[in-house]
């Protein structure tokens, strides 16, 4: 079965965000330096069956805030009915919506996201948000909604309080794995960061998701985390072929 268990043995790094006082890093270091990339239009099979064009977004995105949606917007306004698909509807009806009580969310057109581009749109298919952000030369961080950039790195936050009255925040930065999507995601029918067939990639996510683990972290964090993923990698060469207890590769990775 080519996708692993959502349980198995990690190594985690911890360390004091060098940008912020009181704020400590707790970074999953087996899946930052493990060989996932996304393989949408190469072997994606999408989160459900029955769309297995949309990769994961046929439930649309929700926003993180009206930041995250007005951003998202700005760089909307750039896309042309030539590579949007949708252009007209979204202009028209609007690309987003309304969505429980305070949540909002882009509007879901014919089963999948108003961003996504179907097969054999003139246009290419896929998000037509990323692809504006390769027609730019910008980092799709700036043009998609926080969700889409973010998937599937995961950042959580807790509030740690010490013993001695003192407290501090321990933000994790972790796979977002099936659990992630709540009690629904173990019903996707696919899903790619636990699956073998995901873990095709030369060089590790932390290298690959630069982009979005700095924005995640801010640069001087981000930098104490790279220098700690290049240890472990450096470990794990020296390692190869033999014992590597205690190293935790990720187990959806190729073998070495």
């Amino acid at each position: 079965m080519p996708e692993v268990p959502l349980d198995f043995p990690r190594a985690w790094i911890e360390f004091d965000d060098p940008g912020k006082k009181g704020r400590r890093y707790r970074c999953d270091l087996t899946w930052l330096t493990s060989r996932w990339t996304c393989i949408f239009g190469r072997g994606c099979k999408g989160i459900y069956a029955s769309r297995p064009d949309d990769g994961c977004c046929t439930l649309g995105a929700h926003f993180t805030d009206k930041d995250d949606e007005k951003r998202t917007l700005k760089w909307a306004a750039k896309l042309t009915p030539e590579d949007w698909q949708y252009h007209d509807l979204g202009h028209r009806k609007g690309a987003t919506v309304k969505d429980g009580k305070d949540e909002r969310k882009t509007r879901v057109v014919d089963g999948a996201c108003i961003f996504l581009n179907r097969p054999g749109f003139a246009g290419g298919e896929g998000c037509s948000l990323h692809s504006l952000a390769m027609r730019e030369g910008v980092s799709y961080v700036k043009t998609k909604p926080d969700v889409c950039w973010q998937l599937p790195l995961r950042r959580s936050f807790d509030d740690v309080e010490n013993p001695d009255g003192t407290s501090h925040q321990v933000v994790t930065i972790a796979e977002f794995d099936r659990r992630g999507w709540g009690e629904g995601g173990h019903d996707l029918d696919w899903y790619c960061s636990g699956n073998t067939e995901a873990h095709v990639a030369v060089e590790p996510v932390y290298i690959t998701n630069r982009d979005e683990l700095t924005a995640l972290m801010g640069k001087k964090a981000y930098a104490v985390l790279a220098e700690h993923c290049d240890a472990r990698e450096l470990a794990l060469a020296e390692a190869r072929g033999k014992t590597r207890l205690g190293l935790a590769p990720h187990p959806a990775d190729p073998l070495p």
